[in-house]
């Protein structure tokens, strides 16, 4: 696979890094990007690794990074830019919840539908997206993250049945709470959920990245997830939205 193209976003730190790491060990030239300077980027990179600081929440920020892309061939792109957003959402503001759906949906397919095209275009590609266990599960004091992890996890599973006989898969990664930078960039540090043991992110990437090269439609990191995603579809959504209370609501580590 020496001189495929993956292109990570998200990549400064945790998931996306540990992904990029993966990519590199299997040979691909790397274009990584994020919103915040690469933690130790080049720790585990091998071969070309060219990388870009841009806000994928804009779309100049996006125009960026497919300039950087160019006219070279997307063998594999990971979208897993995101970002999450604590507290009540009468106390946040406009900026900041916006930021968080510009980031998490609009962002994130202002740059897989010109991707995506060219793949479809060639009969070839795979695309990893991380969505998320929230997706499933409305929760109080992080409600826009969850709405949008929502939109992403059935994006994803539709955009890949659209794509199903070109030649492209598309692969949702569905992590649960990892030992990341999210907690604190969310403001989450004092609750439940942000004291609580997670998952390390190098077995969150293994678990997608594998499954990504499979061309599985998605995959539920960890088996505590996985039960909770099949609750979700039992119990009501007040009861889930509760339940999100009780893990995220500030003050309670």
């Amino acid at each position: 696979m020496a001189n495929k193209l993956a292109v990570i976003t998200g990549a400064s730190s945790g998931i996306g890094l540990e992904i990029a790491r993966l990519a590199s060990a299997d040979g691909y030239d790397l274009i990584v990007a994020s919103d915040t300077p690469m933690v130790d980027a080049g720790a585990g990179l091998d071969g070309e690794v060219d990388s870009i600081e841009a806000d994928l929440a804009t779309e100049q920020g996006v125009k960026q990074l497919l300039a950087q892309i160019g006219d070279r061939e997307v063998d594999v792109l990971v979208a897993n830019a995101g970002h999450g957003l604590g507290h009540g959402f009468l106390e946040q503001s406009v900026t900041e919840w916006r930021h968080v759906i510009d980031t998490n949906i609009t962002g994130t397919l202002l740059l897989l539908q010109p991707i995506a095209k060219k793949m479809a275009a060639r009969g070839e590609g795979r695309i990893l997206i991380t969505g998320s266990i929230a997706g499933h599960v409305p929760a109080a004091f992080q409600a826009v993250y969850h709405a949008s992890k929502a939109f992403v996890d059935s994006f994803a599973a539709a955009l890949g049945n659209e794509l199903k006989d070109t030649g492209v898969t598309v692969t949702c990664l569905k992590p649960g709470a990892t030992e990341t930078e999210f907690f604190a960039r969310a403001d989450m540090e004092d609750t439940k959920v942000g004291a609580s043991k997670k998952a390390d992110p190098a077995d969150v990437a293994k678990t997608g990245w594998e499954a990504m090269k499979k061309g599985e439609h998605a995959v539920v990191h960890g088996l505590m997830n996985k039960a909770q995603v099949l609750a979700s579809g039992v119990l009501p959504e007040s009861t889930l939205a509760e339940q999100g209370r009780k893990m995220n609501e500030p003050g309670t580590a």
